[in-house]
């Protein structure tokens, strides 16, 4: 099975300065040139391998960093260590337009064949990964706010940057709330929460080429997915209370570079 890590946004938040979480100057022209998953951990080892080390576990035998023009750093890294138990390539997300483009962009190599989809800034639990695998049918992972908090690195109050879900009695998913402001605390903790890990097959793509932007001009795949759901598909929720490790501000990475230092990661 495939699996598509998207590595094209922009990186803004990791290039934000905050106080007490500046990076060495290594990580930051890495954070700075918009591939976090180059950033190091502990001992030297890019995040991505760590991530690809996981899919190599969870049974994905082919990858596809979908990565922006100038990701020069990242294919020299990968033609220099290439991995020993994935293939690797690479597909060229020309804009930063949102991660339903980055989809989109990744089509050619999807072949029409299911795939996952997953950030390149997150590492996400094996039995995540397996789930989806094996799932047989489009679906997602629904972490609990509870596990994320408890067994991660997201703190309580940056659960609502993440997209809360909607599920219906039997598991089917009915719809995603990106980035809940107004949803009460007690509710968020309550909710289903997506960290953008999928499984898709190729009837998502037209979704994704017709998605309108967001708020925040961007193509994202949570919408796309919603209008999915609006035209009849099912995608089935799998409930899980697991951590993921979060590589999205700076903050994070002296603490995620610190808990993957005795991790064992072959790609």
């Amino acid at each position: 099975m495939r699996a598509v890590i998207l590595a094209g946004g922009r990186g803004t938040r990791m290039q934000r300065d905050e106080p007490g979480a500046m990076l060495d100057p290594a990580q930051a022209l890495m954070a700075g040139g918009g591939i976090k998953g180059m950033i190091p951990d502990g001992r030297g080892r890019p995040f991505l391998d760590h991530i690809l080390s996981g899919l190599a576990d969870a049974g994905i035998t082919e990858a596809c960093l979908v990565v922006p023009p100038a990701a020069e750093a990242v294919r020299a890294h990968y033609a220099a260590h290439p991995p020993a138990r994935i293939r690797l390539a690479f597909v060229v997300q020309a804009m930063p337009r949102g991660t339903a483009d980055a989809v989109v962009a990744a089509a050619a190599w999807t072949a029409g064949e299911p795939f996952l989809v997953l950030n390149a800034d997150n590492l996400y639990p094996m039995v995540a990964l397996r789930a989806l695998v094996t799932l047989g049918h489009p679906g997602l992972v629904g972490f609990t706010a509870e596990g994320l908090v408890a067994d991660g690195n997201i703190p309580a109050e940056r659960v609502a940057a993440f997209a809360l879900l909607r599920v219906d009695a039997s598991g089917v998913l009915l719809g995603l709330e990106e980035k809940p402001a107004d949803v009460p605390a007690d509710q968020l903790a309550r909710g289903l929460v997506s960290m953008n890990l999928w499984r898709f097959d190729a009837t998502i793509v037209e979704a994704c080429r017709t998605v309108l932007p967001s708020v925040r001009g961007e193509l994202e795949l949570p919408l796309a997915v919603g209008q999915a759901v609006a035209t009849g598909a099912v995608f089935r929720v799998i409930t899980l209370r697991a951590g993921v490790l979060d590589l999205s501000h700076r903050g994070d990475v002296a603490a995620v570079a610190a808990h993957l230092a005795t991790r064992t990661a072959i790609p």
